[in-house]
């Protein structure tokens, strides 16, 4: 099959979420079939950059992402339209004429928008199948829900209603939608009904690359992967270091964090200050660092999907102490593939179990690992994906 896929994100380096999804999708939908990659990039895409992804596309095109300017004229016009401020300020016609022209070049099977973004440009691809890929609406229903001042709850409130109806109106021209969670698809049940209908595909890992030898774990060392300028990420920390960090320093005085991930001063000012946390900055390969690293903490109160971060340390073999929002949608058992706790006081005690316990640690890394290996490598996802294409191409 020819399949056009519109993405939000360039999916290479994949050292974000959503590269990392998108490109482990497309690397294995191009082993079966013939892809073309119209791509949104938030930076500089170089040579090396456009050769990697030409190894599973036969074309290429790369357009610069401006971001939402929420004061700018066409976001306060947007104001006057039923659709989501950022959909008429971000619009590319870029974007656009590539898609026409993609569409009177070639026959396409199959169409892909990549996020919630793309739905306008798949849109342009009236007479062939359409699948929307990662399509997400808990994060904002929560930033609705959660707002107790009137003025915020009105503006989140607008923001959700045009968002979700957007949604509504979109969907109806696409053939099916991908959610990475069987929580997020009955949210989106709930939010625009049955139609059309949705399909699971987790997130997953490449556990063969995670699987090597980076050295020995160091005692005492925690590890939080992400970057701080998203919102889940920074209040996760603002909530481990103010609330949980001093506890467990009272038990574990020499413990040390680190925290990686693309970060600025005025992000790091923002956090209550503790000499045991360190900035490691963004990070090429997060691999050694997590596996020299006793435990992953993934303290997360906010956001939704699934945590890359969580398979990825499990798939190295490093334990995960986690809220409940944090292992939200992954098939994980507490106490035996990871440790879960919601409170200060008990994320603190499982924290100081786990650095002072040898055998748990050996036990969780082991179980952790295997669970991972069975149920989310992207080998068994990247074909579950493959054939969910198939079929909806096939109806065509």
């Amino acid at each position: 099959m020819k399949i056009l896929n519109i993405s939000r994100w360039y999916p290479y380096p994949a050292d974000n979420g959503s590269k990392i999804r998108i490109f482990n999708l497309m690397k294995h939908l191009a082993t079966a079939h013939d892809l073309e990659l119209i791509s949104f990039a938030s930076e500089k895409v170089s040579a090396v950059q456009l050769t990697a992804m030409e190894q599973y596309c036969r074309k290429v095109s790369v357009v610069e992402y401006k971001p939402f300017q929420p004061s700018g004229l066409k976001a306060l016009l947007g104001y006057l339209s039923p659709k989501p401020r950022s959909v008429i300020d971000t619009y590319s016609p870029e974007i656009e004429r590539l898609v026409n022209e993609a569409r009177q070049r070639t026959r396409f099977d199959v169409v892909i928008a990549y996020e919630i973004d793309m739905v306008p440009y798949a849109m342009l691809m009236s007479d062939t199948p359409k699948i929307l890929e990662e399509l997400e609406l808990t994060s904002l229903y929560e930033h609705y829900t959660r707002q107790t001042e009137l003025l915020k709850r009105w503006r989140w409130g607008l923001m959700w209603w045009k968002t979700s109806s957007y949604v509504a109106r979109s969907l109806q021209k696409f053939n099916s939608y991908i959610v990475v969670s069987d929580a997020e698809k009955a949210r989106i049940q709930q939010t625009v009904g049955d139609f059309p209908p949705g399909q699971v595909i987790p997130n997953g890992v490449d556990v063969a690359h995670y699987t090597a030898d980076f050295g020995a774990p160091e005692a005492d060392t925690l590890t939080y992967s992400g970057a701080l300028s998203f919102h889940a990420n920074f209040d996760a920390m603002e909530f481990f270091i103010g609330q949980i960090l001093p506890l467990i320093q009272a038990k574990r005085p020499q413990v040390k964090l680190f925290i990686t991930g693309k970060h600025d001063p005025a992000l790091i000012n923002r956090l209550p200050s503790n000499p045991a946390v360190n900035f490691t900055g963004y990070l090429e390969d997060i691999r050694p660092t997590v596996a020299r690293s006793w435990i992953s903490i993934v303290p997360l109160r906010r956001g939704s999907g699934t945590r890359l971060k969580i398979l990825e340390a499990l798939a190295i073999g490093t334990p995960v102490v986690s809220t409940i929002k944090g292992a939200e949608g992954l098939d994980l058992v507490p106490e035996h593939d990871l440790l879960i706790a919601d409170t200060p006081s008990d994320f603190a005690t499982a924290v100081v179990r786990l650095l002072g316990d040898a055998s748990l640690r050996q036990a969780l890394s082991q179980h952790g690992r295997q669970t991972v290996t069975a149920k989310y490598d992207w080998a068994m996802i990247g074909q579950q994906f493959v054939k969910f294409v198939e079929v909806v191409g096939s109806k065509k």
